[in-house]
């Protein structure tokens, strides 16, 4: 597995990364134990979940579960500020939260620090000092290594790195957006503002919600129990004549190198500089190793240009 560095720090992770936000809804403990198992032993290092995922705590708690004893051989990565409970007390990035948030993460997966600790979307009713101010304390205590974004603009991560700079407190490393060949909007902002800051760019979806496995077909039904076929009038919007004309010449692409979609949709996200570790869910070993696998392709400058053409849209 390769490893890159994420953002001007010294933690390197694997270029493919594990969500973890079916442990709990998706996947029962037995599932997740098969899932994070198999991630370990293909090299995987980097784990992603967040408090919320699971019903409120319960990915937390089955992956802390799942890696016992081998949690040291990994980098954790977990987020906090989405509701966790009734009431205003139970969200958010106020330093009140942060400090009750962060302590019921620990508990949950088992762990005396967490590796990568990110706001799970912007606050816009907490000060951005306040929230990097009670993090910078974590990270001083112990109780986190280093720090991160997510779902931020790219002025909002400029205004986080000015102020964590001005007061000397830890500053983002990574950057986790939603990324991938059916949507590059973060390239307009998000990317430049990361490449220029000092943070890697996380990116989650990256399979379109299944778009680029070759799963869906135009003018076909999918899978019933595929996302998309779940999702209904929601899945409109990625179902569209547009987004098949390039999965379409995609899969083109793919088939005349021996690869498939899937392989494209990560190897493209992996060989970009700005991109630290793609972080895509499994519910089975199975979808672990097609992921890593995929992973393992690093395009040419002219192979990257082609794809990148290919996808070019926003």
């Amino acid at each position: 597995m390769r490893m890159k560095t994420l953002g001007k720090s010294g933690l390197k992770v694997s270029v493919v990364g594990l969500g973890c936000n079916n442990f709990g809804m998706k996947c029962d403990q037995t599932e997740t134990d098969a899932v994070v198992g198999k991630a370990l032993d293909l090299g995987i290092t980097l784990f992603d979940t967040a408090d919320m995922y699971g019903g409120q705590g319960g990915s937390e708690t089955m992956l802390g579960k799942a890696l016992g004893a081998r949690r040291k051989d990994i980098v954790l990565a977990t987020k906090f500020g989405l509701p966790m409970g009734p009431g205003g007390y139970m969200q958010g990035a106020s330093r009140r939260y942060i400090m009750n948030a962060v302590e019921a993460s620990l508990k949950r997966l088992g762990t005396d620090y967490i590796d990568l600790y990110q706001i799970h979307f912007p606050d816009a009713e907490t000060p951005i000092e306040e929230t990097l101010s009670a993090l910078d304390d974590l990270v001083r205590a112990g109780k986190v290594r280093y720090v991160g974004s997510s779902n931020f603009t790219g002025w909002q991560l400029v205004e986080a790195w000015y102020i964590a700079e001005k007061k000397g407190y830890a500053k983002f490393i990574s950057a986790q957006n939603h990324y991938n060949l059916l949507d590059r909007k973060i390239e307009a902002d998000l990317v430049q503002a990361a490449n220029a800051y000092g943070a890697s760019v996380l990116p989650y979806f990256p399979l379109a919600s299944g778009m680029l496995t070759g799963k869906y077909k135009r003018n076909a039904a999918g899978p019933n129990d595929s996302r998309l076929v779940m999702w209904g009038e929601r899945a409109k919007s990625i179902l569209t004549d547009a987004n098949f004309d390039i999965v379409e010449k995609l899969e083109a692409f793919a088939a005349a190198r021996g690869h498939t979609i899937l392989d494209v949709a990560f190897g493209w996200l992996a060989s970009q500089p700005h991109v630290g570790s793609v972080i895509a869910g499994a519910t089975k070993p199975e979808q672990v190793e097609l992921n890593v696998k995929a992973g393992e392709w690093e395009m040419s400058a002219e192979e990257l240009a082609e794809v990148g053409k290919i996808s070019f849209r926003f």
